[in-house]
């Protein structure tokens, strides 16, 4: 089962966290830039190979010691084909490296629309004879809030190619609350989508206790956090909302279960900006980015038992 290889890297490298590789051209080192736009001018060509190399030398840097990166796909639909392109082989990139990969696509809809995106993010397409994956993530955000008809397509697929889904459930933004909060029956909505995950993923569980479908719960609502985990024992978290949103580690134990599993941390731009943070040469941004993602992890684990 899919969450049970992402469960298995996490047990390997001893860090329940995963890299969200969203980047902007600004972020990637000048001397990087340059490189690129000299070839190719200022084009959205060049912006996109400057991105990907920018991603390659994180990747390389953290691959030992992350289990996982989590490219979300406007930062390279922005770019336009050639951006997406660059999504693509980030991913490939970061699988050849042995990282898992959740694509960060938040995909909505129904019936043939939502087919269509499960096989994009997850599934294959027939070409003749060939089959091919588009993109080949291993799992994909995805809002389950047009109900199941939008989440049993991708259902399919996770059965038959081990992939897995994480279903908003409770989101770190700030506004969160103006809809998810509001109670159904005396029980906020996302606690209902949360039992709605549970049930969507009671075929799927695999050995560590997990199934295949996922919750995104929020660092920045550390109650809400602790509440789902005790609700939903059979779903693996997402969390966002770590560092830049204002989570901090001491809050976030209560996404894990007793032996440290159940849940991986996301952070985002303090890893790919870790070298501006330093002030450091822009050259060494990727160890920069290895350091941040180790002090991520001795601050997350000091509070957790992963066993």
């Amino acid at each position: 089962m899919s969450f049970d290889r992402l469960i298995e890297k996490i047990i390997e490298t001893k860090n329940p966290t995963v890299v969200g590789l969203d980047p902007r051209l600004e972020y990637v080192p000048e001397y990087l830039q340059k490189r690129y736009l000299d070839d190719d001018g200022w084009s959205l060509k060049a912006a996109s190979r400057a991105i990907f190399s920018f991603n390659k030398l994180i990747i390389d840097e953290i691959c030992d010691i992350v289990p996982a990166i989590k490219p979300q796909a406007a930062y390279y639909e922005m770019y336009g084909h050639h951006g997406v392109k660059t999504l693509e082989r980030t991913i490939r990139y970061a699988q050849l490296k042995g990282m898992y990969v959740i694509t960060d696509g938040k995909r909505n809809d129904i019936g043939a629309t939502m087919e269509a995106y499960a096989t994009a993010h997850l599934g294959s397409v027939k070409i003749g004879e060939n089959e091919i994956e588009p993109f080949g993530a291993d799992a994909l955000t995805v809002n389950g809030y047009l109900g199941t008809d939008g989440i049993d397509p991708l259902l399919k697929i996770c059965k038959e190619r081990d992939k897995g889904i994480y279903v908003l459930v409770k989101t770190s933004n700030k506004s969160s609350g103006e809809l998810q909060d509001k109670l159904i029956d005396g029980t906020p909505i996302y606690a209902v989508m949360g039992d709605m995950c549970e049930k969507w993923g009671e075929d799927t569980i695999g050995k560590y206790g997990y199934s295949a479908v996922g919750a995104v719960v929020g660092a920045t609502y550390p109650q809400q956090l602790a509440e789902l985990r005790q609700r939903l024992p059979h779903t693996m978290f997402l969390v966002p909302g770590y560092g830049a949103q204002g989570g901090g580690a001491e809050g976030l134990k209560g996404a894990f279960d007793d032996n440290g599993l159940g849940a991986i941390v996301n952070s985002s731009r303090a890893v790919m900006c870790a070298y501006q943070k330093e002030g450091c040469d822009e050259r060494d941004f990727a160890k920069a980015a290895r350091r941040e993602v180790i002090r991520m992890r001795d601050d997350i684990t000091s509070y957790i038992n992963l066993k």
